[in-house]
């Protein structure tokens, strides 16, 4: 892991997008240097965040105060929710990649993956926000920016036309809410669950 590159990276693509996303699509990578060497560090910023604000910090709630996750709970969900995000990230590729012929691009797995791990960045710096569960929803605004991100790394990772990225982003972007979704049912039911089993004992 090299500290500098991954910041380097960040804000790279965060600040200039259109000449990063070419030297991207040039570089040679595989699966697991961009696991281990970018998105398994910058995925544990909204993880760790969000385990810290909702046992430490709290949420408030009106006429009940101020509400804490227990800190063992919080640990798990938060685990768990890293787990699942990170394999979503790897299926949208999947799915980027099985997609690139219906726009007229070229499959390459490898080009996906780089696509979705750093387009998620925005996202990602963003979850530096849970600290404080009250702004989490500001990160809905880096999320809106990671999907301009890759709206216009498309055309340059997947070599589809740029006028058909609009219709593939937009095809992505429901499969990516479609697990999200999934995501959030699993953590939300084994939450559920593990409150369930507190009330009862």
């Amino acid at each position: 892991m090299d500290l500098a590159k991954i910041i380097e990276r960040a804000k790279g693509i965060c600040l200039s997008p259109k000449t990063e996303w070419p030297t991207i699509a040039a570089e040679t990578a595989d699966v697991k240097s961009l696991f281990m060497g970018y998105a398994l560090i910058l995925a544990a910023i909204p993880a760790i965040c969000g385990m810290i604000g909702t046992s430490v910090i709290g949420v408030s709630l009106p006429m009940i105060g101020t509400y804490r996750t227990p800190i063992g709970t919080a640990i798990a969900h938060g685990v768990l929710q890293y787990v699942l995000a990170l394999g979503a990230l790897y299926l949208i590729s999947l799915i980027i990649n099985a997609l690139a012929p219906t726009f007229d691009g070229q499959k390459d797995p490898v080009q996906a993956l780089k696509l979705i791990v750093y387009a998620s960045t925005p996202a990602w710096l963003a979850g530096v926000l849970s600290l404080i569960p009250m702004l989490g929803i500001l990160g809905v605004i880096a999320g809106l920016y990671g999907l301009y991100l890759l709206y216009i790394g498309l055309p340059v990772l997947m070599k589809n036309p740029e006028d058909k990225s609009i219709g593939y982003t937009a095809l992505i972007v429901v499969c990516y809410i479609v697990l999200f979704l999934i995501i959030g049912a699993v953590v939300g039911g084994i939450a559920g669950a593990s409150m369930a089993a507190r009330g009862r004992f």
